[in-house]
């Protein structure tokens, strides 16, 4: 299993969406964290907390860009993916842009 907390080994500062938006992006993350894990059938546990926030388009690029990239099924990314956080707003968010991306592939 996988351990991956954002503010320790990304960044306390997550912004954008994609890399030309800057290195702290959704797509940064994701192509370095989640991608290669989900890929090959590991688990990854991605700790949210200890960052300023996140906006919208840094969580949704993240984990609904991984259905999208890799195409694959919300069932499989959720059962691989454990998503930590003290605020369950922000879990429900990310499971909802998983979702979301992996219902846009039908």
């Amino acid at each position: 299993m996988i351990m991956v907390s954002v503010a320790n080994n990304f960044t306390r500062f997550p912004s954008g969406r994609y890399k030309r938006n800057g290195e702290t992006s959704g797509e940064g993350f994701r192509e370095k964290f989640l991608e290669g894990p989900l890929q090959r059938g590991e688990h990854v546990t991605v700790d949210l907390d200890g960052t300023v926030g996140y906006g919208s388009s840094f969580l949704e690029e993240a984990f609904g860009g991984v259905v999208r990239s890799l195409r694959l099924k919300a069932d499989y990314v959720l059962s691989l993916l454990t998503i930590k956080s003290t605020d369950p707003e922000l879990v429900n968010e990310v499971r909802q842009y998983i979702v979301e991306a992996s219902e846009k592939l039908s």
